[in-house]
Formats: structure tokens, C-alpha cells, sequence
């Protein structure tokens, strides 16, 4: 990623229920104080419109208190609302599912409007002089109040459906899904250097860097959220050194641990080390800006737990499952960095610690095959996902992958299901998946000869 600080700080802002609504805050403000300045001027062309209002002190003020004290009181009862469905939310599918629903620009736009209208009317009601003083009624700006007001209305009436959708489990699968999709095209191809993807490219590690390398030990504790590739790959080439990560994202992070050994160890200097801190980016949590293992471990959570003998949701497990075959078989038609990463002179900086298809399959199967072998539905939908995936798969080590997965889901529903008829059934898709793992390599064969 070109700006990964940009990034963090962009994740951060979009994931907080105060930033959106404190620059709407800000706006109105603004709107206030500049219609109060075009009321202030008495233009003509404002006593030529018949549409704006036209009563007097007392009604304005009536008008902008009915106005401010409802929009208050709608905003603490409808955000009341949202805190329950947080709650809801967090026992149904996790609580690591809650950045999901704080990420929502809806909710956001909502409280921002509601909290914008409400200062809009302070700030006019305070400007508004009856006849013992200077006689002023902004009559421009109390009727954008109202239509302030108005807009609050239908604002209201969105947040009304659109907190009953944003719950709902379909939703909150497609939202995940769709979190998947979009870090697999950042993620897949990386672009820390030039990728040695030609072989006359690949050069050997030096013999002597176990003994040369100096480790760069992390200073804080967290996840590993983002690595700043570019920067790696300016400091190293700027030093003429060789660095070899130890972590990728989404690790766990513990203060004093390894993050990489640099070679060699005699052009390395304290100004340096602190420039490579700054290229790893920790944080309480983990996200997907590079974390692609994050929205799968998301779609598992919510799978187990619908296939729980407390909730016993095997539909909500199966739409996981479809949507994490739609992740694997968009991910298997990309093309995985070498670990090897060169400069423009092809020569070797950086050696990455890169996530493998076989990571993220058994992420993505392991857990939901362990624990829902009992489940003939479930099961047998896990062999039909196998089946897509294998229809984009153009490896012969992916397919090894998914057919290693293939034989244990067999071999657990041997025990698991203790009917002969649903055992049968899971053969008979277990033979579709092998034969679509097989197909892949037929075609291969057949384009080589």
C-alpha cells in the first residue's frame, strides 16, 4: 500500500461515531453563522420571497425550541436503540464483529444529522430580539430550520430501516464478504519491490546472515496491523542491507519480540532502527487493511457459533461457508508474491514472511469441519465449496490443499454422522469434489502438450 499511515488514520476515523457527525456539527455550525449574516444584510431579494418565514420573535423562538428540544430527544432515544442492537449483535455473531457495525456510514450520517439540526437551531435562537431590543428575526434562517427539521423526519424514518437491516445476519455476512473481496485485491499481488517471479531472478540468502543479522525487536505490545513495504524497501536499499521479516500482519505482537533480522549488522545505526519501527504499524486490534486471514476468522466465528448446540443455526453456517468458497475461489485465481522481493537493480532487500492459499484454507475450513462433522448439511456444503474453489484453481499445490481438506472432512463425517444415508450422500460429494480437483490438472496437462 502506497500510504499505509494514511490508511490506519482513514480506518480509525471511519471505525469512531464522532468524526462524521463532529464534521456535520461543524458544518451546520458554519451554515448557522452564514445565514445569519445574509439575514443580518436585509437584502431585497430576501423580502421577495413569500416562502420564508414570516412571524414574529416569539414564534421564531417557539419554532427553533420545538425543534431542538425534539431532535435531542429523538437523538438519545434512537441511539439508545443502537446500542442495544451493538448488544444483540456482539452475543449473536462476536464481539470482534462490532468494528463491522461501527464502520457503518449510516448510523454515523444519523447522529450527525440529529446532532447538526440541534446546534443550527441554539445557534439562531440565540441571535432573535424582540421588540425591547434591536427587533431582529432571522427569517431565513429559521425556515432552513424547519426544513432542517424536516429533513430530520426522513432521516429518522431511514434509521428506523435501516437499523433493522444492518442486524440482520445476511447482512452482516455480506458486509464480511465483501471486507474478504476487498483485501485479497490489496493484498494479492503485493507490491514490495520487484517481485522475483522469473527464476534467473532468485539469489541465494548470504551464507553467513544467521551469524551477521542483527534482530530488530519490537517496542510495544499489540496486533500487527499494517507493514510499510515501501519504506522497507527505501531503507534498505538507501543502507545496501538485506532484511528478513519475521512476522506478517495480523500477529500478535508481544513488546521485546523479533520483527526482523537486518544484514549485516555493522550499517545499522540507532536513527535507522527508529525509522524501521516506524514501518510496522501495531494496534489493539487487528484489521484487513493487509490482514486478509481477519474477514475469513470472521466469517468462522459467526459459522461456529450458529452451529452451536445453544443457537443450532445450520442455515447460518451454510451462508458462511458459501461466502468463504466465494473468498478462497476469488483468492485462488490470484497470483502470490515471492517471498523474495528485489530491488531495480535485482538485488535481493527483503524477504517477507507472506500468508500461503494453505493458511488461509485451514483458516477457513479446520474450525467449521471439526466442529459441525455431526451436521450432514453443513458437511456436505463444505465439499461443494471445496468443488468451486477447484474450479479456479490453476496449481497443483492448491489443489493438493483442497484435496488434503477433502479427505479429512470425509474421514470426520465417519464419525460424526451416524446415519448411512447421509454418509452416502457425503461420499457421493466428496467424488464431485475430487473429480473437480482433478479436472484442473487434466486441462493443465493437455494445454502443456
Amino acid at each position: 500500500m502506497r500510504n499505509v499511515k494514511l490508511g490506519k488514520l482513514w480506518d480509525l476515523l471511519h471505525s469512531s461515531y464522532w468524526f462524521l457527525p463532529t464534521v456535520m456539527a461543524v458544518a451546520a455550525a458554519g451554515l448557522a453563522f452564514l445565514l445569519l449574516a445574509i439575514d443580518s444584510a436585509g437584502s431585497k431579494i430576501l423580502s421577495q420571497l413569500t416562502w420564508l418565514y414570516a412571524g414574529g420573535p416569539e414564534g421564531a423562538r417557539a419554532v427553533l425550541s420545538a425543534v431542538a428540544g425534539s431532535i435531542i430527544t429523538v437523538t438519545a432515544t434512537a441511539f439508545s436503540i443502537t446500542i442495544v442492537a451493538l448488544q444483540l449483535a456482539s452475543s449473536n455473531f462476536g464481539p470482534r464483529l462490532l468494528r463491522t457495525f461501527m464502520q457503518d456510514t449510516g448510523n454515523q450520517v444519523v447522529l450527525g444529522t440529529f446532532i447538526g439540526t440541534f446546534i443550527y437551531c441554539l445557534l439562531v435562537l440565540r441571535t432573535i430580539h424582540g421588540e425591547d431590543y434591536q427587533l431582529f428575526v432571522p427569517q431565513l434562517s429559521v425556515t432552513v430550520a424547519i426544513g432542517l427539521a424536516i429533513t430530520s423526519v426522513g432521516v429518522l424514518i431511514y434509521f428506523i430501516h435501516h437499523a433493522a437491516t444492518i442486524i440482520q445476519v445476511s447482512h452482516v455476512i455480506a458486509n464480511v464478504s465483501e471486507d474478504l473481496e476487498q483485501a485479497i485485491d490489496r493484498v494479492f499481488p503485493e507490491t514490495l519491490g520487484q517481485s522475483a517471479s522469473d527464476q534467473h531472478l532468485v539469489s541465494k540468502i548470504p551464507t553467513d546472515f544467521d551469524a551477521e543479522a542483527h534482530p530488530l525487536n519490537a517496542t510495544k505490545t499489540g496486533y500487527l496491523q499494517a507493514i510499510d513495504d515501501q519504506k522497507l524497501m527505501q531503507l534498505a536499499d538507501n543502507h545496501r542491507l538485506l532484511l528478513r521479516l519475521q512476522i506478517r500482519p495480523g500477529q500478535f505482537v508481544v513488546k521485546g519480540s523479533e520483527l526482523l533480522q537486518v544484514y549485516p549488522r555493522d550499517r545499522i545505526t540507532p536513527a535507522f532502527v527508529k525509522h524501521l519501527n516506524d514501518a510496522f504499524l501495531l494496534g489493539h486490534e487487528r484489521t484487513e487493511q493487509q490482514d486478509v486471514e481477519f474477514p475469513i476468522d470472521q466469517l468462522v466465528e459467526i459459522a461456529l457459533r450458529a452451529i452451536s448446540p445453544a443457537v443450532n443455526d445450520p442455515f447460518t453456517a451454510i451462508r458462511c461457508i458459501d461466502r468463504l468458497g466465494a473468498g478462497l475461489a476469488h483468492l485462488a485465481t490470484r497470483n502470490f508474491p515471492s517471498p523474495h522481493r528485489y530491488d531495480k537493480t535485482h538485488t535481493l532487500r527483503v524477504i517477507a514472511e507472506p500468508v500461503t492459499f494453505e493458511q488461509l484454507v485451514d483458516a477457513a475450513f479446520n474450525q467449521i469441519r471439526h466442529y459441525g462433522r455431526s451436521d450432514a448439511d453443513v458437511t456436505i456444503r463444505l465439499l461443494d465449496a471445496i468443488a468451486l474453489v477447484a474450479h479456479h484453481t490453476h496449481h497443483s499445490t492448491q489443489q493438493t490443499v483442497l484435496q488434503r481438506h477433502a479427505d479429512m472432512i470425509l474421514r470426520g463425517s465417519q464419525e460424526g454422522l451416524a446415519e448411512e444415508l447421509d454418509r452416502q450422500a457425503l461420499q457421493e460429494r466428496y467424488y464431485r469434489a475430487t473429480k473437480a480437483l482433478k479436472q484442473p490438472q487434466e486441462s493443465c496437462k493437455s494445454k502443456s502438450f
